[in-house]
C-alpha cells in the first residue's frame, strides 16, 4: 500500500502561537481601536468626575459614584488615575489649563496697558463665569484649605500664571507711565481682584443682587489708570 502525497499547507491555514505576533488572529481589534476607546473612557470618567465633584464636593465625592455615572467599572478608574486628588489633577488641566493659557498669551502691546488688561479679564469672566469652570474654581476655594495638594496644584498650573501675566503688564503700564502707583506690581492680585470677586459672587448672593461683572471691572481700572476721558 502506497501512502498519499502529502498535501501541501494552504496559505489561509489557521495561524499558530509558533507564527508569532504577525499572525494574530484577524478578528482581533487593531491598537488604534484599542487606545481610542481607553481614550473614550478616560475621557467619560473625567467628565463624571467633573459633574460629582460640582454636585457633592471634593471630600464627600466617592469613585463608585464616579464611576456609575461613566457607566464604567471601579477597577476601571485605577487604569487611568491612582486616586482622587490625581482624577482632579487632571480636570483642571484639561478644563481650565488651557483658558489660562490662551488668556496670558497676549499679543504684543500695540495699544494701551489698560485695553490689553480689559480683553484678558473681559475674556475670563465670559469663560469662567457662569460655566463649569467657575464651579470648580468656587470649589477649589471651597475646599482648597483642606487638601493642600490640590490647592497647591491649582496654584502652580493656573494662579502662578495668571499672577505672572498681570505682573507683566503692570509693569509695562509702569514704564508707559500709565499706572502711576509703583507699588501695584508687588501686587498683581489687586489686579484680578474683580474677577475672583464676581465667581464667588454669582454662586452665593446673585439671586439677591445680581453683579454687572463687567461694569464692576470699568470701575475698578477707573481707579487704577483714571477715568477713560470721552470726546
Amino acid at each position: 500500500m502506497t501512502k498519499k502525497p502529502t498535501k501541501a499547507a494552504s496559505p489561509s491555514a489557521a495561524p499558530t502561537l509558533a507564527d508569532g505576533p504577525a499572525a494574530a488572529a484577524p478578528d482581533a481589534p487593531p491598537a488604534s481601536n484599542r487606545a481610542s476607546r481607553a481614550a473614550e473612557r478616560r475621557a467619560a470618567i473625567v467628565e463624571a468626575a467633573m459633574e460629582e465633584f460640582i454636585a457633592r464636593g471634593f471630600a464627600a465625592t466617592r469613585l463608585d459614584d464616579i464611576a456609575k455615572r461613566a457607566g464604567v467599572a471601579k477597577g476601571t478608574i485605577y487604569l487611568h488615575f491612582k486616586d482622587k486628588e490625581s482624577m482632579f489633577e487632571e480636570l483642571v488641566r484639561i478644563v481650565i489649563v488651557p483658558v489660562v493659557a490662551r488668556l496670558t498669551t497676549l499679543p504684543p502691546p500695540a495699544g494701551s496697558v489698560r485695553d490689553l488688561i480689559e480683553t484678558f479679564a473681559g475674556n475670563f469672566l465670559k469663560e469662567v463665569i457662569g460655566t463649569r469652570r467657575g464651579d470648580l474654581v468656587r470649589l477649589i476655594v471651597a475646599e482648597g484649605p483642606r487638601f493642600p495638594s490640590v490647592a497647591d496644584f491649582y496654584y502652580r498650573e493656573v494662579v502662578s500664571r495668571g499672577i505672572s501675566a498681570m505682573r507683566a503688564l503692570i509693569e509695562l503700564g509702569i514704564a508707559r507711565g500709565e499706572i502711576r502707583q509703583k507699588d501695584l506690581a508687588r501686587y498683581p492680585q489687586i489686579l484680578v481682584a474683580p474677577a475672583m470677586i464676581a465667581v464667588i459672587w454669582q454662586s452665593l448672593f446673585a439671586r439677591h443682587a445680581p453683579l454687572d461683572a463687567q461694569e464692576m471691572l470699568r470701575v475698578h481700572l477707573d481707579l487704577i489708570f483714571g477715568e477713560r476721558r470721552t470726546t
